[in-house]
């Protein structure tokens, strides 16, 4: 059997979630997903999951947090070391208001850091010691872009596909030449993997937050 590693940029996965469900509100359902299931569903007969490693930051909102924590550790739990969380981390970042007649005033923005450098070092590391036979890159981000062509010119034996996220892609991508598959077009493999409201696993109760209904 082919060993597949799957990599998620978490951010592009949620905000590209996130805009399908303006258009698609049913799609709000699928926050509450057991990703390592959901990867499984796009193997061949010939393949399994090695690692799914999960690329995200920590939301400054308070809510947010904790219902990102409740997916992440319930996610943890059902799939325990083939699930791989890494955290980057938010920072704060002044930006001046630039708008046609606006107020030029001063304000904060947060701004995601270290998750796509971790994510790209990652998918590289793992086939620099050649741990598994195809790389599978859940993202959007045209910032992929010198990884992706990386490790399809200097690791020819690694197979390569890319997975756009709903709402998310980039031509520069599809131009590079790697297998790619828009998510949003297989919602029956999304359905398989959603979880039910509330989990328990060894003593513990993982519960949908009220507001993913």
């Amino acid at each position: 059997m082919k060993k597949v590693n799957f990599y998620n940029d978490g951010f592009n996965f949620y905000f590209g979630l996130k805009e399908m469900c303006k258009h698609k509100p049913d799609w709000r359902k699928f926050y509450w997903i057991d990703i390592v299931k959901l990867c499984n569903e796009f193997l061949n007969e010939n393949e399994e999951i090695g690692e799914v490693h999960y690329f995200t930051a920590r939301p400054k909102n308070k809510g947010k947090t904790t219902r990102q924590n409740m997916l992440m550790s319930c996610n943890k739990a059902i799939n325990g070391e083939k699930f791989k969380i890494h955290y980057g981390k938010y920072q704060d970042k002044p930006m001046i208001c630039r708008a046609e007649d606006g107020c030029g005033k001063s304000f904060m923005h947060w701004e995601e850091k270290q998750t796509d450098v971790n994510l790209a070092i990652k998918m590289i590391e793992t086939c620099h010691y050649d741990e598994c036979n195809k790389i599978v890159l859940i993202s959007g981000d045209s910032d992929f872009l010198p990884p992706l062509k990386l490790i399809k010119n200097f690791y020819k034996e690694k197979d390569l596909l890319v997975m756009f996220p709903p709402t998310k892609y980039t031509n520069s991508i599809i131009q590079l030449g790697i297998p790619y598959l828009h998510l949003d077009k297989h919602k029956p493999k999304w359905n398989k993997s959603l979880m039910e409201s509330v989990i328990e696993i060894n003593g513990k109760t993982y519960r949908k937050p009220i507001e993913w209904n």
